[in-house]
């Protein structure tokens, strides 16, 4: 029996320690990791693969993580994309639920756990 590939999932962060210590932490869990630093090149690399999970900082130096999760989950067919930040939920309103982002996490409870839990 051929064992299965480890889910793909594309970590999007613009600081390079979090994201860093994320993708190792999640490679760690399983996962394979791929990078980026900004809303662009997030877009960019999702024409290249297809992961099954896009961890999105809401935060990112030229489109922010709420506009580029509409643009990848606008027609249906686009990966799940789950939002993070260093804030809490409750300090976003309604643009996370606007956002067609699956779900939110907190920076600080980012685990290889919380996110199978996320791809169930």
């Amino acid at each position: 029996m051929t064992p299965r590939p480890p889910p793909v999932l594309l970590n999007v962060d613009d600081n390079e320690i979090a994201r860093y210590a994320r993708s190792r932490t999640l490679r760690h869990a399983g996962f394979e990791v791929l990078e980026a630093d900004s809303g662009t090149q997030a877009l960019a690399s999702l024409e290249a693969r297809e992961p099954a999970l896009v961890l999105l900082d809401v935060q990112l130096p030229d489109i922010d993580g709420f506009e580029v999760a509409r643009r990848l989950t606008s027609d249906g067919h686009g990966p799940n994309v789950v939002l993070v930040s260093s804030r809490e939920l409750t300090d976003y309103g309604s643009l996370v639920d606007d956002s067609g982002a699956r779900g939110f996490l907190p920076k600080n409870e980012l685990t290889g756990a919380a996110v199978a839990a996320v791809m169930r």
